[in-house]
């Protein structure tokens, strides 16, 4: 920390003070966390702040940072609770905490695969409701699938190098080509419309909502969406009923509300949002923002800046 200069925290992760406080007490900031966990009390609180933690939920948003704040570190590779644009229009760097998660999601994303095709919760029910479908469920194998990975980014990455490694036929699309990529570029179309599995990792903006169809796809395709619910068009989804699977980890409202007609869906596998939720991805995340609000208290430039902001934060 700068000497002389005392800055002010605010805390919005769904966490008690308490832990809070063990988290990034030794950063010798004025630690503040909402009282009660609304958006009132967030607004209400942002006029204290110099440097905010945003909420990883995200129930609490920041829109508009205001006059003070100089800094928002999100705690989590997604950054969809923050408004970047107007914290762009204020000159305030947002930064995520890029790849502390990847490893989390491609893993996730392959499990959920391996279930859908092994049929392992229906197997799991069955046996447990007394019953012994050992030749009867229709089970099937990954190796030597073809599978499009939409998204080429940390995580599709990974994803790819997983999936090859079990032995399938892996292309991707993204927005943009990437030369290094680990597997060949396959048009969007052709990627949906003839691939056994179809995992979904793009990030969510106004290009991608809504970008994956689910009736395009094959009959017998599996669809796995581990990266927003925006996404992926949740109305085909119920539509789909030609898929062969649908594995989901997130969903256009979270938590997934008790009447969706998602709960019901025939051979659909539900995740709630955990797919980056291991003890070994939040080790790495809050390492990551506690080294980056250490380089901001200290007068260094932030990392993994988002909203393409100088990433020397500057107090007010």
């Amino acid at each position: 920390m700068l000497p002389g200069v005392t800055w002010s925290l605010l805390a919005l992760p769904p966490v008690p003070r308490e832990l809070v406080e063990a988290l990034f007490g030794d950063l010798g900031a004025t630690l503040l966390t909402p009282e009660e966990r609304t958006q009132e009390a967030v607004e209400a609180l942002l006029p204290e702040a110099d440097l905010v933690v945003a909420d990883w939920s995200p129930v609490l948003r920041v829109g508009d940072p205001g006059p003070r704040v100089c800094f928002v570190q999100q705690p989590s590779v997604g950054y969809d609770g923050v408004d970047v644009d107007a914290c762009a229009a204020r000159g305030v760097p947002v930064a995520n905490t890029a790849g502390a998660n990847t490893t989390s999601v491609a893993e996730w994303c392959v499990s959920a695969v391996l279930a859908l095709l092994r049929k392992t919760v229906e197997a799991d029910a069955a046996v447990r409701a007394g019953g012994w479908p050992q030749t009867s469920l229709g089970a099937g194998e990954l190796a030597g699938k073809r599978v499009g990975v939409v998204g080429m980014g940390p995580v599709g990455r990974a994803a790819s190098r997983l999936f090859a490694a079990f032995g399938c036929d892996v292309a991707y699309w993204s927005r943009r080509r990437h030369d290094d990529a680990p597997v060949p570029y396959e048009d969007l179309d052709a990627l949906l419309t003839t691939r056994d599995v179809v995992v979904v990792v793009i990030a969510l903006g106004p290009e991608t909502r809504g970008l994956v169809d689910a009736t395009r796809l094959k009959p017998g395709a599996l669809l796995v969406n581990g990266a927003r619910g925006l996404v992926v068009d949740e109305a085909s989804l119920l539509a789909a009923t030609h898929l062969g699977g649908v594995a989901l980890d997130v969903f256009a409202v979270e938590p997934l509300p008790a009447d969706s007609p998602l709960r019901d869906r025939p051979g659909t596998l539900l995740s709630p949002h955990m797919a980056g939720s291991t003890g070994d991805a939040a080790g790495r995340i809050l390492a990551a923002t506690s080294a980056n609000l250490r380089r901001a208290l200290a007068g260094e430039p932030v990392v993994d800046v988002v909203n393409g902001v100088d990433p020397l934060v500057v107090r007010r």
